[in-house]
């Protein structure tokens, strides 16, 4: 999502002209008093500009993967959290706007978790307050004045309002270096191995770095922990203080399978995008890093979705409860326990592909063994490759044995070596 505002006549129109004019510049938010025009000789480099070389997938499931000319890109299947396709998966990069899912994500588990209701009105400080300038996505929150803690989710998600950010930042941690320590510890949690967070906007900062693997993580922690308010990221347009403004991903307009989630932009990010769309019970997360303008984010994104929809299938590997294997219980009432999926298991795998299946079980498994407790696990392949694994749990609890059936059972032992 871009900080520099480019002048629109209409947001949603000004987007949806973006997705297919191969012409069409990066949209921003502008303010309707202070709007500013680009260099005629700016825009003629731009429309000039040679195409980028594209960057191929160096980890691919299947084949034909896509070259991008991004600096990094990342395909990941939803339900699994397999990444199918990537390049420069793992390199920190800058996130821009991109942050912001972050922001929103802290908000909304503060929602969930009864910390803030959509209704607290939160004030808007000098630091936070936005001057109506070009150089950063606003929202346009009025100084000193109180938004609703639900206007400023929206303000965050599809205005990229810097404003907002800051705002609710300041309003749950007292500064934005107070949240961004909230940012980097939910980070950890999910997994998020290469990104630090310094601030909730994204704004530059040499320190402020994410991966398109991290960014992957955390939309599908949003789509799948904020289900209340995961539909905000499908909004097309918010209006706020008489200032109607339009959500900058331009697949929302043309492309009824994506539901979110957030564009990113800055002239060190370049132009970024993650991007969600589900099709035919099958859910996949994009994210591209630091490509050279918002047609090409969006095309990219489209190129990874199409290859991605016509190259996988779902699979189920084994039904669920299914006795996958019996696993050896020492000093139990019972010797054996049968070994069960912990949960229904789905994978996607490339077209035409069958699945092999092979299940580890742990050797050393002594009693008492609760019912539900992982005891091994199941590994998928296709074509050599794994596509994935799931926990086994033990299907029934088995008590440990009393002293003289421990005794036996020692000595039983002794005679079958």
């Amino acid at each position: 999502m871009s900080h520099k505002l480019i002048p629109t006549l209409s947001a949603a129109l000004a987007i949806a002209a973006g997705a297919l004019s191969p012409a069409a510049p990066s949209l921003a938010a502008t303010h309707p008093k202070a709007r500013h025009a680009a260099p005629a000789h700016k825009k003629a480099e731009a429309q000039a500009a040679p195409a980028e070389p594209g960057l191929p997938a160096d980890t691919a499931v299947a084949s034909g993967a896509p070259s991008l000319p991004a600096k990094a890109w990342l395909l990941m299947d939803y339900d699994s959290g397999q990444v199918l396709a990537s390049a420069n998966a793992d390199e920190p990069l800058p996130p821009a706007s991109l942050t912001k899912m972050m922001t929103s994500f802290l908000v909304e588990q503060a929602l969930r978790a009864g910390k803030l209701k959509q209704t607290d009105l939160v004030t808007v400080s000098q630091n936070a307050w936005c001057r109506g300038s070009s150089t950063e996505s606003c929202m346009y929150l009025p100084l000193n004045s109180q938004a609703t803690v639900i206007d400023l989710l929206r303000g965050i998600i599809i205005q990229s309002g810097n404003d907002a950010s800051k705002a609710i930042a300041e309003h749950m941690a007292g500064s934005e270096e107070g949240f961004a320590k909230l940012m980097n510890a939910e980070a950890q949690r999910l997994g998020m191995t290469h990104t630090h967070f310094v601030n909730p906007t994204g704004l530059p900062d040499p320190a402020h770095k994410a991966s398109a693997r991290d960014l992957a993580i955390l939309a599908r922690a949003i789509i799948h922990d904020s289900a209340d308010y995961y539909p905000i990221y499908a909004e097309r347009d918010f209006k706020y203080n008489g200032i109607k403004q339009g959500n900058r991903n331009a697949l929302l307009y043309t492309d009824p399978s994506v539901d979110g989630l957030k564009t990113g932009h800055t002239e060190e990010a370049g132009y970024c995008l993650v991007t969600s769309s589900h099709r035919n019970g099958m859910r996949l997360i994009t994210v591209i890093l630091n490509t050279h303008s918002a047609q090409a984010r969006a095309d990219e994104t489209r190129a990874l979705l199409g290859w991605g929809f016509s190259s996988f299938e779902k699979a189920t590997p084994i039904q669920p409860n299914t006795t996958v294997g019996t696993a050896q219980v020492k000093y139990g009432k019972a010797e054996t326990v049968p070994a069960v999926l912990q949960a229904p298991w789905t994978l996607v795998v490339p077209r035409g592909q069958q699945v092999q299946t092979a299940v580890q079980l742990k050797p050393e498994l002594e009693a008492p063994v609760a019912k539900g407790a992982v005891i091994g696990k199941v590994v998928a392949t296709s074509n050599g490759k794994t596509v994935g694994e799931a926990p086994l749990v033990a299907q029934a609890e088995v008590e440990r044995a009393g002293f003289f059936g421990r005794t036996w059972q020692q000595v039983t032992r002794l005679f079958r070596k």
